[in-house]
């Protein structure tokens, strides 16, 4: 059990580093408006991402190992995509709640795309983390599962018990101090 909460700990810390870089990478590369920390805390992570990703690895799992048919046709992968849109848009439309209430404001402004509401959800995000949830689902999670499997339990101990101090003293810092 202890060794389970470890290994989620740090997929929930890797997909909170891989959602900054990507909101990151978004911010600079594609739109070019620059750089911002686009996380809540002070730290490189997206806590929305991470809560997310351990969403989907829980719910959509048993799904994914199902090899479901239409006629010949797999809709497995269909069905999994159909998922994680409705679950990362729920997530998402909760967090804008979270961030609203607890810091007056959500980071991100849907209004200029079609099928959004209030502006904290829309249809083109929801498609592209579908899409991003396919890749994490299928390609990313598979490899990050094989490394965890592979430390030994004082590796994965010392790294979770490290990554968990910096994330709490991020917290720490970002709630109480800053």
């Amino acid at each position: 059990m202890i060794r389970k909460t470890a290994e989620y700990f740090l997929y929930f810390i890797m997909y909170s580093v891989f959602g900054w870089l990507y909101e990151v990478f978004l911010e600079v590369v594609v739109y070019r408006w620059g750089f911002s920390n686009r996380g809540v805390l002070f730290g490189p992570w997206c806590v929305v991402y991470g809560v997310g990703a351990l969403i989907l690895i829980f719910s959509l799992s048993g799904l994914q190992k199902k090899k479901l048919y239409l006629g010949r046709i797999p809709v497995t992968p269909f069905l999994v995509f159909i998922g994680i849109v409705v679950i990362t848009t729920i997530v998402e439309l909760i967090a804008s709640y979270i961030m609203e209430f607890t810091q007056g404001g959500w980071l991100w402004d849907y209004t200029r795309f079609s099928f959004n509401f209030q502006g904290r959800i829309a249809l083109n995000p929801s498609i592209r983390f579908g899409i991003g949830g396919m890749v994490f689902l299928y390609l990313l999670q598979p490899l990050f599962r094989k490394l965890t499997d592979r430390m030994n339990g004082k590796v994965l101990y010392t790294t979770a018990g490290i990554l968990l101090a910096l994330f709490t003293a991020d917290i720490i810092y970002t709630f109480f101090i800053r």
